[in-house]
């Protein structure tokens, strides 16, 4: 049984159950976090794959995209609007470009996440080389980022206050960098922003450390303990 879901930026969404008699290489779960633009796929095997959109769209096995001679540019934008399966095998994976051509069967969908590194890296070498872009035509450049904080339990105490606003470099456009960054500009508070101390929402959704982060976000950081985490000794 392969439970495919959609979540939307908005906290909407929608999960389908496929119950039919699957091959091997076969998923578990295929979940689209569209805020992220990033489709996670886990395996029985126990292999877990978190797949951007735009990466999807240009390794499309669609005829149209396999025999362009070129690589596929104008994509860094690009979402996943529809999951829909295709029988036992594979899934159409609908894009709100209007590309909806694309069958990724289970072992196309393994393979990708298998040679993820070496496909984007020969992906971004190329573009560069034929000078493609990967903004869409007209599209803004990213710009900083400014969200609003909240901080609850020990966070409050030791740090203050109770929220701020900030402006993120632009460099920082996930909850893992920003979790980096945090621990960066305030070393003296460092620790309390540990790996595994916290549960971070992202306008009041639970986030994962892959989740986006876009400007007029509201990301509030929550302590999964009441009791702050010791900052480490320098050793003597």
């Amino acid at each position: 049984m392969i439970q495919c879901c959609v979540s939307r930026a908005d906290g909407s969404g929608y999960c389908r159950t496929m119950t039919e008699t699957i091959p091997d290489k076969t998923p578990v779960e295929i979940n689209l976090h569209s805020k992220s633009r990033l489709l996670v796929v886990a395996f029985e095997d126990g292999k877990r794959f978190e797949l951007p959109c735009e990466y999807l769209r240009v390794f499309s096995k669609a005829k149209e995209v396999r025999t362009l001679g070129h690589p596929v540019g104008g994509k860094e934008q690009v979402n996943i609007t529809h999951i829909e399966p295709q029988g036992q095998y594979a899934v159409r994976l609908l894009f709100d470009d209007g590309h909806d051509t694309g069958i990724y069967s289970w072992e196309t969908l393994y393979e990708l996440g298998e040679r993820f590194q070496e496909n984007w890296q020969g992906y971004l070498e190329r573009v560069a080389e034929l000078g493609i872009s990967r903004h869409a035509p007209g599209a803004e450049k990213p710009q900083q980022r400014r969200v609003k904080m909240l901080y609850f339990t020990y966070l409050f105490k030791q740090l203050r206050k109770e929220s701020e606003e900030l402006q993120l470099p632009a460099a920082v456009n996930d909850v893992q960098s920003l979790l980096e960054w945090l621990r960066r500009r305030d070393p003296k508070h460092a620790h309390l922003f540990r790996d595994g101390t916290l549960r971070i929402t992202v306008n009041k959704q639970f986030s994962e450390l892959f989740t986006r982060i876009d400007d007029g976000d509201e990301v509030a950081l929550i302590p999964t303990s009441p009791t702050a985490p010791v900052a480490k000794q320098a050793p003597i």
